[in-house]
């Protein structure tokens, strides 16, 4: 009598063989995400990091972190701002909006200006610059409301609205002689604040040797800006701390504790 033979065998079927070009596929996917990852790091030299703290990303290969305040970010908490700490670090300078145009004074600059130096931070003051208005007064407006002292930062002259009332070269000359009364004054060079446009169109090889502030936040690098004597980069203008109420701009200083003292009012 023949054996009778089971219609399930012991062994399990074999799966069919995965195709070329699903091998070609899969290598290309991982290719593709191995040579993102690359790039993102070959960007990434400045070691950019979020920070859940402050709700933004920070560039890590500088340990020196400030922000930069004006009357827009109301009444400021300056101790709780001091005593906050993110990823071991805490913010170590504030730039303050002191004046803007001829006449205009914020109105919460000398109580922003005691309490910044009270908790121990960097501070500085900036002007507004109004570009169809005369340099002279505008300085003359800053002079009356900012008395610097010793390990201040240097006055700094906020450019970053334009005009039709002056041509290009009249109003570099502007700039220059607002630069100059500064300078002259406080006995410091002052700092430059401006954007990549305005960088391009007035600030490049016109005002070599000024240290320059840079509001620029689309880029993971500064490389754009060719060999420009950059100290302070403003990347954010969404960050939190505590303190203060709302959103505020975050910068960093490119360099160190001694270069950021090499820079203070003597």
């Amino acid at each position: 009598m023949a054996r009778r033979v089971s219609a399930y065998s012991s062994s399990p079927p074999r799966k069919p063989a995965l195709p070329p070009l699903g091998w070609a596929i899969i290598a290309a996917v991982v290719l593709l995400i191995g040579g993102g990852i690359w790039y993102i790091n070959r960007l990434n030299t400045n070691d950019w990091r979020h920070v859940s703290k402050i709700g933004i990303r920070l560039p890590f290969k500088y340990a020196i972190h400030g922000i930069d305040v004006s009357k827009h970010n109301g009444r400021i908490n300056w101790p709780a701002l001091r005593q906050m700490r993110f990823e071991d670090l805490r913010l170590q300078f504030a730039f303050i909006k002191a004046t803007e145009g001829t006449s205009l004074t914020d109105k919460d600059f000398k109580e922003n200006w005691k309490q910044a130096d009270a908790v121990g931070l960097y501070r500085g003051a900036y002007h507004f610059y109004i570009p169809w208005k005369a340099p002279q007064p505008q300085f003359e407006n800053f002079k009356r409301s900012v008395k610097l002292e010793k390990g201040d930062l240097p006055p700094v002259l906020d450019f970053e609205i334009g005009t039709n009332a002056f041509t290009r070269e009249q109003v570099i000359e502007n700039l220059k002689t607002w630069l100059t009364l500064a300078e002259d004054y406080y006995g410091v060079r002052p700092i430059i604040y401006t954007n990549a446009d305005f960088y391009r169109r007035y600030i490049k090889d016109n005002f070599v040797g000024y240290p320059l502030w840079i509001a620029d936040y689309s880029g993971w690098t500064l490389n754009r800006y060719d060999d420009a004597v950059i100290h302070f980069w403003q990347h954010s203008k969404s960050g939190y701390t505590d303190g203060i109420r709302g959103p505020v701009d975050y910068n960093v200083f490119l360099g160190e504790v001694d270069d950021l003292k090499a820079m203070c009012v003597k």
